[in-house]
């Protein structure tokens, strides 16, 4: 794994370009000074490394699946890794944010808390939901009746395994929440947990408590019940009602909570003395925030939870096939932006305060319409013989039927072929069909929708043929319409005959992610054959006129470090071309025309970035004359560039060129500084010795 690590570490250019490095459940999370100089090619072909999704501004993220808390460990446990360049999610969704203007930032800011709130806790929910799954299966078996009223003593306490994480979930939130929001987790914890001990519990009897009344919530669920009780001879008040709910499984209280008690905390940290903080701080956030937590903030957010809950409920008992096939269809789109949660919060309260919960069943059949797309993915790959897609395809589908977990199908395939999001939701829509035909689906607890899981849904048939009709429809539409363009095709055709034919110089590009400007199409056609010459020649030429430097006196960390590879810089002269330093493919060819990849004809990956930070110039003094998968030869133009442009800007002109599959040769070297022509050998690779 450790080589896994160095890697991707030196592919994203070294410590030096780092600003900020976290990880979620399945990916690598970036904040970079520079995001363009990665090769996303040379990414996705290392070992472990299931797709990388390059974002706006410098973000970045790198798909790993279920070893990303190793990958990201063994990063930081490299010797090069400077200290602090691990951060948590808070400070890079916050540095993502400050880039951001107006109405957007404060969404931005609202669902990044939701999200962070929620995220961390996805192995203890995941882990939780297979034990009921576990319990569901017996169930079905009829080893055990979980429903009975007399129940064996090991179920019992196996029941109270995958409550605790559900009954103590507001006190998981509220600490996750109050970290996202600077304040002491435990504070907020702590306040939840005063709404869930025993001895506010034990108002609602009202036998010890008179002035306490209940009513129940849910026809013969004797355990759903209602109750208030009200505190006499209050000051300026009175009679005080308190609504006394058990809020075991409420998350919408944390959420609304944690806000308020982050305004009171942070004022009494600016009031008080330094030195009798530790103790007044906490003291006085619980005198006041409890109260009004139990008083006001507790009740309102189960009347909101409740009330959004009965909004979906009414649609799903007015119109159950349209809700059905709503929620697997929005999907989609909400969890790549992390627009999920609310919905998720929404399932956990839905539990909390009914029982049961009715949104979980149709978002089954957007699942497994993801998972059955990859399954399509992954059969074309075998047929096509196409061995990087296929390891991607399945360490995702076998993360997604045994896990439950989207995001190495959907940010390792989907969003990097646009054509496969049509396809997948026609599976969504034939399940969520299924499912609404069958007057829904239920379930009573929350759990991760996978082939696990299916016994935990009721009625099981109906859930069972929906998440089928889902999967199946999605996989028949990706493996006769394919996930690929024409173009793609052609590649990936060329690629198989290239590699039956022992040509190992012009592999086929990846294609481009969904969120880059399509590359203008070229002519589908067989893998360029270089010439003897070419395949054997190893020498790379200045990209342009003007004075070599060495690279260690670039100003930019990472490419003056090595991070990146070795080779060269030029000061360019008047001239206003770039050109090509071998025969070779082009591997990359940024839209904003600031940076080229070449992979030479001899196998050498080059790397040419024009100017330093020019990519803020969003293409301003470019204009590109190849694209991407284009065959060039030596000398010929990459790009036309008005150095006036660039220096008006205030950028620096100065071009590195670097080779960035070192490990795959011997020596690389420079040559001297000094001036230099377009036609000068400026770095020599020498091959590595068998």
């Amino acid at each position: 794994m450790s080589n896994t690590a160095q890697e991707i570490l030196d592919a994203v250019g070294g410590p030096g370009n780092i600003t900020h490095f976290t990880h979620c459940a399945t990916r690598l999370r970036f904040e970079l000074n520079d995001a363009s100089i990665i090769d996303k090619d040379r990414v996705e072909a290392i070992d472990g490394v299931l797709g990388a999704v390059p974002q706006s501004g410098d973000r970045y993220q790198i798909v790993i699946g279920g070893a990303v808390q190793s990958v990201f460990n063994e990063i930081n446990n490299l010797p090069s890794m400077k200290s602090g360049a691990a951060a948590s999610n808070d400070d890079v969704k916050a540095a993502a944010r400050a880039k951001a203007r107006g109405k957007n930032a404060i969404v931005d800011a609202f669902f990044e808390y939701l999200s962070d709130s929620f995220r961390p806790l996805l192995p203890v929910l995941l882990g939780a939901s297979l034990i009921l799954a576990f319990l569901a299966v017996l169930d079905a078996l009829h080893v055990v009746d979980t429903r009975a009223q007399t129940i064996p003593v090991w179920l019992g306490y196996v029941n109270s395994m995958w409550r605790a994480v559900f009954y103590f979930l507001p006190a998981m939130v509220a600490y996750n929440a109050s970290k996202k929001l600077d304040i002491d987790p435990w504070v907020g914890t702590a306040v939840i947990l005063s709404l869930l001990t025993p001895n506010f519990l034990g108002l609602s009897n009202v036998n010890k408590f008179p002035a306490t009344t209940c009513i129940q919530l849910v026809e013969g669920k004797d355990d759903l019940l209602q109750c208030t009780t009200q505190i006499d001879n209050v000051p300026l008040i009175g009679t005080l009602p308190l609504q006394l709910a058990d809020y075991g499984g409420q998350v919408f209280v944390p959420l609304l909570m944690v806000p308020i008690l982050a305004l009171v905390y942070k004022f009494l940290k600016k009031v008080i003395p330094s030195n009798v903080q530790m103790v007044f701080v906490p003291f006085l956030s619980f005198i006041i925030i409890m109260p009004l937590t139990a008083f006001l903030i507790g009740p309102l957010s189960i009347w909101i939870g409740n009330g959004l809950g009965a909004g979906l409920a009414w649609l799903n008992a007015t119109a159950p096939i349209v809700f059905a096939i709503i929620i697997p269809i929005i999907y989609p789109f909400l969890v790549p932006l992390g627009l999920h949660w609310p919905l998720n919060a929404l399932q956990l309260a839905n539990i909390a305060s009914t029982g049961s919960d009715f949104i979980q069943g149709p978002m089954g059949a957007w699942n497994f319409a993801c998972f059955g797309a990859t399954a399509g993915v992954l059969f074309l790959s075998i047929r096509d013989r196409d061995t990087d897609m296929r390891q991607t395809a399945s360490g995702a589908l076998a993360a997604g039927l045994f896990g439950g977990i989207s995001e190495p199908s959907l940010y390792g395939i989907h969003l990097r072929f646009k054509r496969i999001y049509p396809l997948m939701l026609t599976g969504c829509v034939a399940g969520g069909l299924v499912i609404g035909i069958g007057r829904g689906v239920i379930t009573h607890t929350f759990v991760f929708t996978s082939l696990l899981t299916i016994p935990v849904f009721s009625p099981m048939a109906v859930y069972g043929l929906g998440i089928t009709a889902a999967f199946f429809t999605a996989f028949l539409m990706v493996v006769f319409f394919d996930y690929r363009t024409k173009e793609q095709k052609a590649e990936a055709r060329a690629k198989k005959e290239a590699a039956k034919a022992g040509v190992s110089a012009a592999p086929a590009a990846a294609p481009a992610p969904v969120a880059a400007p399509a590359a203008p199409a070229a002519e589908a056609a067989p893998a360029p054959a270089f010439s003897d010459e070419a395949v054997a020649d190893l020498t790379l030429t200045a990209p342009m006129a003007g004075e070599l430097v060495a690279l260690s006196d670039v100003a930019d960390e990472a490419f003056a470090a090595g991070a990146l590879g070795p080779g060269i810089a030029v000061s360019p002269a008047a001239g206003a071309v770039v050109v090509a330093p071998c025969d070779g493919k082009v591997s990359v060819a940024f839209p904003t025309g600031h940076a080229y990849g070449i992979k030479s004809a001899s196998g050498v990956q080059v790397l040419i970035h024009i100017g330093m930070d020019t990519v803020k110039l969003e293409g301003k003094g470019f204009t590109p004359r190849v694209a991407k998968g284009d065959v060039v030869k030596r000398g010929d133009v990459l790009a036309e560039v008005d150095w006036d442009v660039i220096r008006e800007a205030g950028y620096d002109t100065i071009t590195p060129m670097v080779v960035t599959n070192k490990t795959k040769f011997g020596d690389i070297t420079p040559a001297a500084p000094g001036p230099v022509g377009i036609t000068d050998t400026v770095v020599t690779v020498i091959p590595k010795e068998a």
